[in-house]
């Protein structure tokens, strides 16, 4: 990792940009309401969680809703942890300390980065970004965070970037490094690196949190927390990443119960079997389990976690989690089909409620954590009921067919809008049609790569200055299609194919 530029001392408050503020104003209340007021921010309401509201009415979290979860959860914690006892108020303060409103802020602002149509569209987008555009860092939902509060967005202060503490900027570094930073790793197991990296390093980290431009300023808000180790999140962003598993493991539980996409049957089958069948399961082969029958799947998914988390995965405290998660979800819950009825609804209220006030109660705090963990961590027994609770998502949602059908007429739209836009701007006949927006966008990424490169020549490799516009116009056309809602992506997308007949209504928000 590039190292840190000068410490800031200063309890992460200082912004790159001296403000007068208000008198009795708080530095990380200004940046909350900033991050709230975003038009970015606004847009998450039309982006997709994990399922497509689609037909589903109100039951279904988008973006914005599950950002407002996961922030009034970290709250909580971050209070609970500052009212614990005195050990712990000690080690925190040592660690740089956990203000709530630092972790609501990190909280609202985890996903502003996830372009339309998910976790899919964002896989897809970096496909795209990296083989037809040949961008080397390609796309990620939280870099692309990053990217937007410390230069796509902009407040009074300054035009690029909302200026925010480093504290803040800190906090949403959920994953501190580049995608680079790991490339000369393969000789470390992914049990060893931290969670993130991925296993096929050569290409670089699947997971980071900052792109080549934003590299220097993401160590920038690092320095203001010297005790964190290389590698490590702060205190504030290791919250609001458990406060965010949380929120995904249990409310999203509540969206697919409602919809009915969540069938007892298929989820019964698999937990008892394996219950009933662990240890015959447990002598079969790799190549012998087959997802298709009832316990192979989660035996296969027991080995997987065994293998990359060997620091915490117990074999008793797992199979407790399976029996709880069976009991209080499956037999429980599922039981009883959703009707939509009050009974049903005070039903899941109440399984949320006791799931959320189980996992808040028991985070730990680590002085010197795991490399694939965080200072700030469920307890050992709870780790394994969010991976069963993960599980189930993965299993018996996001492995539908029905689901998996619409999302690969998704990722067309995504490799669509990039290759058309692309081509327009390499278009000299049409250079006075494109999108306003869009050509800012260019001439401001333009600018980010030539700063970069006279900063550090070998930082665009072998190309060299030759390299400037071309990466500027890829880093802008990626910038400008991840901001686009779900809706917005598909009606765009008629109209770059010509497939659209309301081209004056469609095109309003290019």
């Amino acid at each position: 990792m590039t190292e840190r530029l000068k410490l800031h001392n200063d309890g992460g408050r200082t912004r790159d940009v001296a403000e007068a503020g208000q008198p009795g104003e708080d530095e990380f209340r200004v940046d909350i309401e900033r991050i709230r007021f975003s038009p970015f921010f606004s847009r998450l309401a039309a982006v997709t969680q994990v399922i497509p509201q689609a037909g589903s009415g109100t039951v279904i979290h988008n973006r914005l809703t599950h950002s407002l979860k996961v922030s009034a959860v970290a709250r909580s914690i971050a209070i609970t942890l500052n009212n614990s006892d005195e050990r712990t108020q000690t080690l925190l303060s040592e660690l740089g300390g956990c203000d709530p409103v630092v972790v609501q802020a990190a909280a609202a602002a985890h996903d502003l980065g996830h372009p339309p149509f998910g976790h899919l569209g964002e896989k897809e987008l970096d496909r795209v970004a990296r083989t037809v555009l040949h961008l080397p860092d390609g796309f990620e939902g939280n870099a692309q965070t990053f990217r937007i509060l410390t230069a796509l967005d902009s407040c009074d202060a300054t035009a690029r970037g909302l200026n925010l503490t480093r504290a803040v900027k800190a906090a949403v570094l959920k994953y501190p490094w580049a995608r680079s930073d790991w490339t000369q790793q393969q000789r470390l197991s992914s049990a060893e690196m931290p969670r993130g990296v991925g296993d096929e390093v050569s290409q670089g980290a699947m997971k980071f949190s900052a792109y080549m431009p934003e590299i220097a300023e993401m160590h920038d808000a690092l320095s203001a927390f010297p005790r964190i180790g290389g590698y490590q999140q702060t205190l504030e962003c290791s919250v609001m990443d458990v406060a965010d598993d949380i929120a995904y493991a249990v409310h999203d539980l509540d969206d697919f119960y409602r919809s009915n996409v969540l069938q007892y049957t298929s989820v019964s089958a698999e937990m008892g079997r394996w219950l009933s069948d662990c240890r015959e399961l447990g002598r079969l082969d790799n190549a012998e389990l087959d997802r298709r029958r009832p316990g192979h799947a989660l035996e296969s998914m027991w080995r997987h976690i065994q293998e990359k988390d060997p620091w915490i995965a117990d074999e008793d405290a797992f199979r407790q989690s399976v029996q709880r998660v069976n009991r209080d979800l499956v037999e429980g819950l599922l039981a009883v089909p959703y009707d939509g009825g009050l009974e049903a609804d005070r039903a899941v209220t109440a399984f949320t409620r006791r799931w959320i006030d189980r996992l808040k109660a028991s985070i730990v705090v680590d002085d010197e954590p795991h490399v694939r963990s965080g200072h700030v961590r469920l307890s050992d027994a709870t780790w394994h009921d969010v991976v069963v609770l993960k599980f189930v998502h993965s299993r018996f949602v996001l492995e539908r067919s029905d689901l998996a059908v619409y999302q690969r007429g998704q990722t067309r739209i995504i490799a669509s809008l990039v290759e058309g836009f692309h081509e327009w701007l390499r278009d000299p006949d049409e250079a006075t049609r494109i999108p306003r927006r869009l050509l800012d966008s260019v001439e401001a990424a333009t600018q980010e790569y030539r700063e970069l490169y006279d900063r550090d020549p070998d930082s665009l490799g072998e190309e060299g200055a030759s390299a400037i516009i071309r990466l500027g116009r890829a880093r802008a056309v990626v910038d400008y299609i991840a901001s686009f809602t779900d809706a917005q992506a598909m009606s765009v997308n008629a109209l770059i194919t010509g497939a659209s007949e309301e081209p004056w209504e469609a095109g309003r928000g290019l």
